[in-house]
């Protein structure tokens, strides 16, 4: 009895914590990057995790955000993840996972000043300078 309470109050923190080191998603499936003012085709077969990768730096500011989520039917949001690089700059993921046979766009707009897509307090800043498209296609 006592080794299935461990067991069980593993899972929850392991559950709680996420898989990865900072966020809850360690498998990004096939990473797709894309970059202001681009636009990327992204072929898929159902069942597929997939993710879209933009350059970021946080220290000076720089977010990107999902502008809106996909058709669910075609690909399912799972998370939003951030790794740190070397010096101050980054990537933000945005993970998904690709269901049914379908088109449908993804549309990351990126931010100055409001990093991790927030807008500071104060409303400064939070101004967007451009997006990165990224058509999706599962057959």
């Amino acid at each position: 009895m006592i080794y299935r309470t461990w067991a069980v109050a593993l899972l929850l923190v392991a559950l709680v914590t996420g898989c990865g080191p900072g966020g809850a998603v360690s498998d990004f499936g096939t990473v797709v990057h894309g970059g202001v003012g681009k636009t990327v085709d992204v072929p898929l077969t159902p069942g597929r995790r997939f993710s879209l990768a933009v350059e970021e730096n946080r220290s000076a500011g720089e977010g990107w955000r999902l502008a809106a989520l996909p058709d669910v039917k075609v690909a399912s949001f799972i998370s939003e993840e951030y790794r740190a690089g070397d010096g101050g700059g980054g990537v933000r993921y945005f993970v998904f996972n690709a269901k049914y046979p379908g088109t449908t766009t993804v549309t990351l707009i990126a931010c100055e000043r409001c990093a991790d897509g927030r807008t500071p307090a104060g409303g400064q800043g939070g101004n967007e300078t451009g997006k990165a498209v990224f058509r999706i296609t599962v057959a």
